[in-house]
């Protein structure tokens, strides 16, 4: 029998703010979500940029789905830039989601929500539900097994509409990522894209339910047709860099 979500002892996070930065952290030693102070809404590290680059393949998604709260900045920025957008956000850690506020994450709304939730369950609440779904849900220990293993997996796939899409972090170096990458691949029949990062810390995972990877056509890289400029400024050097990686995949 699992455990229920009040019973699990869940590590506390810290927060260590400069005039510029405000940073999550559950040890010094690591960074689990940064926020500019003048601008909460950007997206301060690289691996989230990257990350939001299934607006390439995509860029009008009406349901995004999100594992890993942490300091809002995915959550944030879809919220402020993706208007038509309903987001739904699974967080297993209340000491997270408490401080929700110190991130300036917006409150539960018509299009918006933050459930306390275990990601392997969220995952199963009903089929083809979300068009992009963000996987993100690091602790202390690094990827927890309930995120890993191939049913959760399976139950991603599962949980995208017909041409969904998920995004995945996996830290750079971890020595089990090979084995991740084998089980998203059998989940997704093998229709994945890896994408390192700029600073070399994270590989980005695509993984396609339809034909979004095999079917996109090259060419100029143009921001997506309703998303702000300020937010296409983010990403569009995160999205040459995956269609760079996607050219090489095809040759």
């Amino acid at each position: 029998m699992s455990e229920s979500l009040e019973s699990v002892q869940h590590v506390k996070p810290f927060i260590y703010e400069s005039t510029s930065w405000k940073n999550l952290h559950f040890c010094i030693s690591d960074i689990q979500s940064r926020m500019q102070i003048n601008d909460p809404s950007a997206l301060a590290l690289e691996y989230t940029r990257t990350m939001m680059g299934f607006l390439l393949f995509n860029p009008d998604p009406r349901t995004i789905g999100m594992i890993g709260l942490g300091g809002g900045s995915l959550a944030k920025f879809c919220y402020r830039y993706l208007s038509r957008t309903r987001i739904q956000v699974a967080e297993i850690n209340p000491h997270v989601i408490a401080l929700r506020d110190e991130f300036h994450i917006p409150p539960d709304d018509a299009r918006f929500i933050v459930f306390q939730a275990d990601g392997a369950e969220f995952v199963h609440r009903g089929p083809g539900r979300f068009d992009a779904l963000l996987v993100d849900g690091y602790v202390l220990e690094g990827l927890p097994a309930q995120l890993r293993s191939q049913t959760f997996y399976d139950g991603c796939c599962e949980s995208l509409k017909p041409e969904g899409i998920m995004v995945v972090n996996l830290q750079h170096g971890d020595a089990d990522n090979e084995e991740h990458l084998a089980r998203i691949r059998h989940s997704f029949h093998d229709a994945v894209l890896v994408v390192e990062d700029g600073e070399e810390s994270h590989n980005i995972v695509f993984a396609c339910k339809g034909n979004a990877l095999a079917s996109y056509q090259f060419g100029a890289i143009r921001k997506p047709p309703h998303l702000d400029p300020l937010a296409a400024g983010q990403l569009l050097a995160g999205f040459a860099l995956i269609a760079s990686v996607l050219k090489d995949q095809r040759a």
